[in-house]
């Protein structure tokens, strides 16, 4: 079967297909640079008050080693398979936007003591969140149940004040709350907008 039949037979858009793919190799080129580039690339706050914005960004898509990025690309190619289809991709862009914002407006504003902070987790928090709303949103009870997963899951982490799914090196967990909120955000802001998901 062709790669582009291939990629849009497991979600009906070859688009979505390839955006995974790309989102898989931009983690993987990341994690080829080491140390190095995490440290110049992470969500760090000194580095950041001293100029360096690009750090609200890039410090999502780079981890801690094979041992952070690999659970993160399992959870990635997971929620890719559930909720691809659940939205268009530019309202997925809308997604990320969000979750990205309100991880480092929360993270910045309400977690002063974390000086540094690296991976993707947060938003796929974010993808879960906006990806079992959808479903909700059109009547789908599987949507319900996975918020209510989500839900339990994110009370857990934050009484525990560590992930439930990886241990072994330092897990912000409340940047799962964050960006399950920003998740929540972009498709409230699509549905009050009466834009389509």
């Amino acid at each position: 079967m062709p790669r582009r039949t291939l990629l849009a037979s497991f979600n009906g858009d070859g688009r979505m297909g390839l955006a995974l793919l790309a989102t898989l190799a931009l983690l993987v080129a990341l994690a080829c640079g080491g140390e190095a580039w995490t440290e110049a690339l992470r969500y760090e706050r000194g580095a950041i008050l001293r100029g360096e914005w690009w750090r609200l960004l890039t410090g999502h898509w780079v981890h801690l080693g094979l041992r952070h990025l690999v659970p993160d690309a399992i959870g990635l190619v997971l929620l890719w398979a559930l909720y691809a289809r659940e939205l268009r991709p530019g309202a997925w862009l809308l997604v990320a936007a969000c979750a990205t914002a309100v991880i480092d407006a929360g993270l910045w504003w309400s977690e002063p003591g974390v000086q540094w902070y690296v991976g993707i987790s947060g938003l796929l928090h974010g993808a879960w969140a906006a990806g079992a709303a959808a479903l909700a949103a059109r009547g789908q009870r599987a949507g319900w149940i996975m918020l209510a997963v989500l839900v339990l899951k994110l009370a857990l982490e934050q009484r525990a004040g560590a992930s439930l799914i990886v241990s072994g090196f330092p897990v912000v967990s409340v940047a799962h709350l964050y960006g399950a909120a920003g998740g929540l955000l972009a498709v409230a802001a699509l549905a009050l907008a009466r834009k389509p998901l």
